[in-house]
């Protein structure tokens, strides 16, 4: 019993910076646009995560974009500046994006 329940709180500490993050990228509208599995407005997270795959330098570019906007890369669509969001929330963000493979 006791073997399942640390297996339990061990696997919810891994999942949480996943929740966590989610939860910043609804509380700065990412989800206005974005889905994790589906393009809305723009693309999904999860084929964000496979463009920049291969980039090492992606975090700083999406943390970039997420902060400034960007136009052209997915479509004639631009994505907006994201003034609210701070330099650190926007690279948690990027490089929560890019683990969404």
């Amino acid at each position: 019993m006791k073997r399942a329940l640390l297996l339990a709180v061990a696997g919810l500490a891994l999942a949480a910076p996943a929740f966590a993050d989610l939860a910043l990228a609804t509380s700065k509208n990412c989800m206005s646009c974005h889905a994790v599995e589906r393009k809305v407005l723009g693309p999904s997270f999860k084929d964000i995560a496979a463009k920049y795959k291969d980039n090492k330098g992606a975090v700083d570019l999406l943390a970039t974009k997420i902060m400034k906007g960007g136009a052209g890369v997915w479509g004639p669509v631009p994505m907006p500046a994201n003034t609210q969001v701070s330099d650190a929330d926007a690279k948690k963000l990027a490089a929560w994006v890019l683990s969404t493979k």
